[in-house]
């Protein structure tokens, strides 16, 4: 079995990313990863019935393990669902020496996370990411969390896991409709840094869609690298970090609107990436070509790049609650070039407004 291994370097916080198929069956035991004695396995309603009891195997027989199944899907990802974590830590009589396993996609790794970040003021935890959008993205990088009903992620904490454990087996059973949503995370990556991994991309979305395993590896492990070269140079997201919210400000309304999970985060973030490269165009920052490439990747992946019919004036107010904003300023991630990006915030706002006009006028309000 072939291991590939990403490191994320953060001094005495660095981990590896292992990526591999059928690590959850390896005899490498998990439990060398966990600190103690005792492993808080958080997992949902789709994903235990699958594979709990393989994480069980792998963190092997002197593993005290504490399983806490949570309701699946984005509308959960609260402080009320999150309790449930604290409630099963603390009727188990957890303890600083626990490790949190979080076992699931996104929504499952945010909020164990944080559990993990908060939890008796800190323990560890570990990623075992099980769709593709958390194995190239929301696993890595440490940052937790919990949706408000007026903005996604708005409370949370930055806390590094000890390991991502990223078995690209588990990606059999996702479906088709998750597995697009992941690629746009993929994608971004190469609209923010990498123009030779954009390019790669155009060519091979064929193959990431009908799951060639080989393509899927390799667009995993250069997703991966992306991300841990950002991470390391900027991990607490006061500069460069930003630009891993291409599309985001636009992606995370459109979210909050339609009340988390009528959109799942990938789409949104694809019409959002689009909306971006649109207003790109408008400010005279990206040319017409790049952008017309940018539309045309999302769309050959079966994501969406229009949002769904959402009045201006709303849309913005939404987006002026972002966690980028600053003294009222939406501050917007924005093109230059397919492969480079930037954080702005003096551009022309009538140029957002007709931005957003514009895509009120032209949606029809799914994809």
């Amino acid at each position: 079995m072939s291991v590939t291994i990403v490191n994320v370097e953060l001094g005495e916080r660095s981990y590896p990313i292992r990526i591999g198929r059928g690590l959850l069956r390896t005899p490498e035991p998990l439990a060398n990863w966990i600190g103690g004695d005792t492993a808080l396995i958080v997992s949902n309603e789709t994903v235990a019935p699958l594979y709990l009891d393989r994480l069980r195997t792998a963190l092997g027989t002197g593993m005290r393990t504490v399983d806490c199944v949570l309701p699946d899907g984005e509308r959960f990802k609260n402080l009320e669902t999150l309790q449930r974590v604290f409630d099963a830590a603390i009727d188990a009589h957890c303890d600083r020496h626990t490790t949190v396993v979080a076992l699931g996609g996104g929504v499952v790794g945010d909020m164990a996370g944080f559990a993990a970040a908060v939890y008796q003021r800190g323990v560890p935890y570990v990623q075992v990411p099980t769709t593709l959008l958390a194995q190239v993205d929301s696993s890595v990088g440490g940052k937790t969390g919990v949706n408000h009903p007026r903005g996604k992620n708005m409370i949370g904490a930055f806390h590094q896991p000890r390991c991502v454990i990223a078995d690209t087996e588990t990606l059999d059973t996702l479906d088709d409709r998750q597995l697009r949503a992941g690629l746009a995370e993929v994608i971004k990556y190469g609209l923010i840094g990498d123009r030779a991994f954009f390019a790669w991309l155009e060519g091979n979305v064929p193959a990431l869609v009908r799951r060639d395993a080989d393509a899927l590896a390799w667009a995993i492990e250069q997703s991966c690298r992306n991300k841990a070269t950002v991470v390391a140079a900027d991990e607490t997201e006061q500069g460069l970090r930003a630009l891993l919210n291409l599309g985001h400000t636009f992606g995370h309304a459109i979210e909050t609107e339609t009340g988390y999970g009528a959109w799942l985060h990938g789409e949104a973030i694809s019409a959002g990436m689009c909306m971006a490269a649109r207003l790109s165009e408008r400010l005279g920052l990206l040319g017409a070509g790049d952008r017309e490439r940018v539309e045309a990747i999302f769309a050959g992946a079966g994501l969406p790049t229009k949002p769904p019919r959402i009045e201006p004036a709303r849309m913005r107010d939404i987006m002026a609650g972002d966690k980028k904003a600053r003294a009222g300023t939406i501050r917007l991630v924005l093109m230059d070039a397919i492969g480079s990006a930037r954080l702005v915030s003096d551009y022309d706002p009538e140029a957002l407004d007709a931005e957003l006009a514009a895509d009120y006028a032209t949606t029809a309000g799914s994809f």
